[in-house]
């Protein structure tokens, strides 16, 4: 069961925060990530957390996106900064997940995910 929040309308250049919480499967030693996706387009990866701490990042979001995790909430987070237009998609977190056809299959079903508008 997977739960994403903190989405919301912001300017170009501002930050949200956002919060997923995952039940149901054990997370301490999962790869936790977040993905993004605007409707009518493929499932994206937008950074991925390893047990060992080890992040990747998609290349648009490099320096600006930062992915984080407490295992004590089953708790995975991601700090978006300096937002563009270009960021606006609904944003899903997920564990464990591997590339599968046009998606991800992922060991927790998708949740609903959080919609992110940059817009002025």
């Amino acid at each position: 069961h997977v739960v994403e929040s903190g989405g919301g309308l912001v300017q170009p250049g501002g930050s949200l925060r956002l919060s997923c919480t995952v039940s149901g499967v054990l997370f301490s030693d999962a790869l936790v990530g977040w993905y993004r996706q605007v409707p009518g387009n493929q499932r994206r990866m937008v950074a991925n957390m390893r047990l060992d701490d080890v992040v990747e990042y998609a290349d648009s979001v490099k320096g600006r996106f930062s992915i984080s995790r407490d295992n004590s909430k089953n708790a995975v987070y991601l700090q978006m900064n300096s937002l563009r237009p270009e960021d606006t998609a609904v944003y899903f977190c997920n564990v464990d997940c591997f590339s599968s056809g046009n998606d991800y299959r992922c060991r927790a079903p998708w949740g609903q995910g959080t919609q992110v508008i940059v817009s002025s």
